[in-house]
C-alpha cells in the first residue's frame, strides 16, 4: 500500500491518492458495505456498473464468516478474491459491522472484544482474529479494539484504551507477510484518553490509522474536538480510516478533520417528546445505527441532493410523499405511481438511464427484490458522487465553503 496527500484545503481537508493491490484510487473516499464480502443487493456481475475505481473498496467483517465456510477452508480456497471472484477489488477488514458485528462493551473483557453476531454473542481473542485475516487476506485491515459508549466512566474508558493498545501489539506481531495494518484508536467521550491512544499508536509500526469507538453515542456538535485530539497526534504522511459517520454533513465533518476513508455508516438522531396529559416521556423517535445506503435502499428510499448544480424539482410532491428530509424521496409513496421520470434527471447510473420512479414504485409495492437491486445501484452511484464533489472542492482549494452551503441548505 502507498498513499501520498495531493491537495489541502482550509487547514484540515485533504485529497490524496491511495494504491491499494491493483487499484489506485482517489481520497477522500467511501468503502462500500458489504455481507460476507459482497454489497447487500448488488450481484458481482453488476458491480461493473458502478463508477470505478471508486467502488472497488469492499469494508468487510471477518465476523461475517464464523457462519457458513470455514476459516481453514476460505484459507484453502485463497481467500476472499478467489472465493467471491472479485480480483479486481480491495478488501478493507474491520471487526466492527453496524449492522450485525456490533461491539458490546460490557461483555469485553481482558482475554478478547465481545460482539453481537449472527453466531451470537461472541469474545473474539486478538489470535482468532489474526486467523480470520490469515484466511481472508484482505489488502487492508484494522487491529482489534476495544469500543465503549459515549456514557461509560473514565476507568472503563481507560480501561478500553490499554487494552486496544495491547491488542495492537498482540495483532503486529501476528500479522501476515501480506496486507496494510491499520492501528485502531479508540478512548469514548474522553478527549486526554483519544489523545493518549492517537499518541501510542502513533508510535507502532502501522500503515495507517482506523479510528474506531465513534458513533456510539456522541453528538455531531461533540465530535469535531474528539476528531481534532485523534488527527493532531496522528502523522500527516499516513491514512486514516474511520467508521461511525455516514451523514453526508458526518462525511464533511470528518474529512474537514483531515480523515480520508469512510465507512459508509449512519448514526439516525432521537427526540423526546414529553406528552402534556402523561407522566410519561415519550420516544417518538428511536436511536438506531446502521448502514446508510443499505436501510435506504431497504425503506426504498432514494438519494436526490443535488450533484454538478442539477436540481431536484420537488414542488409536486405533498410533504407526507416525500418525507421531511429533501436529501431523499420514498419511492413506495403513490404519488410516484404515474411518475414516469428517472429518480434524477440527468443521473448516469443504470437506474436512471432505463428505468422511471412508477417502475421501481411498482417493483416496492410487489415486493419484487428487483427493486433493492436498481435502488442499491442509484444510492451508491449516487453517493459515491458526492465524495467526487468534495475530492473536487479540496482541489480547488474551496471546501469550507462547499461544507457550509451544503450544510446550510439541507440542516
Amino acid at each position: 500500500m502507498k498513499f501520498a496527500v495531493k491537495a489541502w484545503s482550509n487547514g484540515g481537508a485533504r485529497a490524496g491518492i491511495l494504491h491499494l493491490g491493483a487499484s489506485t484510487i482517489d481520497t477522500p473516499s467511501l468503502l462500500l458495505s458489504t455481507r460476507k464480502g459482497l454489497p447487500h443487493f448488488i450481484s458481482p456481475d453488476l458491480l461493473s456498473c458502478l463508477p470505478s475505481p471508486e467502488s472497488r473498496l469492499l469494508h468487510v467483517s471477518p465476523l461475517h464468516f464464523l457462519e457458513g465456510l470455514s476459516m481453514k477452508t476460505i484459507s484453502k480456497i485463497g481467500g476472499l478474491h478467489q472465493l467471491l471472484g472479485l480480483h479486481d477489488h480491495c478488501f478493507v477488514a474491520v471487526a466492527r459491522d453496524s449492522i450485525q458485528c456490533l461491539p458490546e462493551a460490557n461483555s469485553t473483557n481482558k482475554i478478547g472484544a465481545s460482539f453481537e453476531t449472527p453466531s451470537g454473542r461472541l469474545l473474539i481473542k486478538p489470535v482468532e482474529y489474526m486467523e480470520m485475516i490469515s484466511s481472508t487476506r484482505p489488502e487492508l485491515w484494522a487491529t482489534l479494539a476495544d469500543e465503549v459508549p459515549a456514557w461509560v466512566s473514565d476507568k472503563r474508558n481507560k480501561t478500553s484504551v490499554d487494552r486496544t493498545i495491547k491488542w495492537l501489539d498482540e495483532c503486529i506481531s501476528l500479522s501476515p507477510a501480506s496486507g496494510a495494518v491499520f492501528g485502531a484508536i479508540v478512548g469514548g467521550y474522553s478527549l486526554e484518553e483519544r489523545r493518549r491512544c492517537a499518541q501510542e499508536v502513533a508510535t507502532r509500526n502501522v500503515s495507517g490509522y482506523w479510528v474506531g469507538g465513534l458513533g456510539l453515542g456522541e453528538s455531531i456538535d461533540e465530535r469535531p474536538a474528539l476528531l481534532n485530539a485523534v488527527i493532531e497526534a496522528l502523522p500527516e504522511e499516513k491514512p486514516r480510516l474511520i467508521c461511525g459517520l455516514g451523514l453526508p454533513e458526518e462525511i464533511l465533518q470528518g474529512i474537514a478533520a483531515g480523515v480520508d476513508l469512510f465507512e459508509s455508516t449512519y448514526v439516525a438522531q432521537f427526540t423526546m417528546y414529553y406528552h402534556p396529559t402523561c407522566l410519561l416521556t415519550m420516544l417518538i423517535a428511536f436511536t438506531a445505527i446502521y448502514r446508510y445506503i443499505y436501510h435506504l435502499t431497504l425503506g426504498g428510499f432514494a438519494l436526490t441532493f443535488p450533484l454538478d448544480r442539477t436540481q431536484i424539482n420537488a414542488s409536486n410532491l405533498a410533504p407526507s410523499d416525500v418525507g421531511s428530509d429533501p436529501r431523499k424521496i420514498n419511492l413506495r409513496a403513490t404519488v410516484f405511481r404515474k411518475d414516469t421520470t428517472p429518480i434524477v434527471e440527468g443521473c448516469t447510473c443504470y437506474t436512471c438511464r432505463n428505468h422511471t420512479r412508477a417502475y421501481i414504485n411498482h417493483l416496492l409495492n410487489v415486493h419484487e427484490m428487483l427493486a433493492q437491486i436498481l435502488l442499491e445501484i442509484h444510492n451508491t452511484h449516487h453517493f459515491l458522487g458526492f465524495f467526487r464533489l468534495i475530492r473536487e472542492a479540496i482541489n480547488a482549494g474551496r471546501f469550507e465553503e462547499f461544507r457550509k452551503e451544503f450544510v446550510q441548505r439541507w440542516r
